[in-house]
């Protein structure tokens, strides 16, 4: 089983489109995946109870399937920082609470499973952890997603450099275009990707460009398609 930690240099650095498309690519390749979101802020209430939107695109990759509640733990409505968000809800988050639903789940030891955080590396959990302490409970190498902005070269490497720090493993980054205009000069795009596979301790997995794909499935194919996966392709 190959397990690891994503992450972003922030809030909306396009996590999730990187973590479904890379489910989607090791399901292509003929792999068991499972993918795990353990909080999530921004969900919608439905007859069913919450429901983040983040968390349904890695449902949707999940071979074999899973419920909701195994894939998204602890969700939240307001779009806010897991804390806060936990904290409007009277409901008092830490590291075990996380750990405890989490460690079935990877015992189930599928081909790729990846578990999501929320926003960047040091987002709050509550008033004394943080969430980047899951993934050291959890013991997993890390995927840093870049959102590929003016910018991201210091958010990249500060992150890294964070992770580095914290005694993890960086398994690999993935750019993620988040502004076209910084795409548009092609030599100067070139030259940023360079340095951030210069500068990152770990090898590039792939970069997504804008994609035009609409619908949680399709995204996650079209990344795909501009993604390999660690230790297999």
């Amino acid at each position: 089983m190959s397990a690891y930690f994503v992450t972003g240099t922030d809030t909306d650095a396009g996590k999730t489109l990187v973590t479904a498309g890379l489910l989607a690519r090791a399901r292509r390749a003929g792999l068991t995946t499972l993918g795990l979101k353990p909080v999530a802020s921004g969900s919608t209430a439905t007859p069913e109870g919450l429901r983040n939107a983040d968390a349904l695109a890695l449902q949707a990759q999940c071979a074999p399937a899973q419920p909701y509640a195994a894939i998204n733990p602890f969700a939240f409505a307001p779009a806010i920082a897991p804390h806060l968000a936990a904290r409007r809800a009277g409901v008092a988050l830490g590291l075990d609470d996380l750990v405890t639903p989490l460690r079935p789940m990877l015992a189930l030891e599928r081909g790729l499973t990846l578990v999501e955080g929320a926003g960047g590396w040091r987002v709050p959990l509550n008033d004394d952890e943080d969430l980047a302490g899951l993934a050291g409970r959890l013991g997993l190498p890390v995927i840093l997603v870049v959102g590929l902005k003016l910018g991201c070269l210091s958010h990249a490497r500060l992150t890294a450099e964070a992770i580095v720090t914290d005694g993890l493993p960086l398994a690999g980054w993935v750019g993620n275009l988040l502004d076209p205009a910084f795409a548009t000069d092609r030599e100067l795009y070139r030259d940023n990707l360079a340095t951030l596979t210069h500068r990152l301790p770990g090898p590039c997995l792939g970069v997504v460009p804008r994609l035009a794909a609409k619908g949680h499935v399709a995204l996650a194919e079209a990344a795909a398609d501009h993604l390999v996966l660690p230790d297999v392709d």
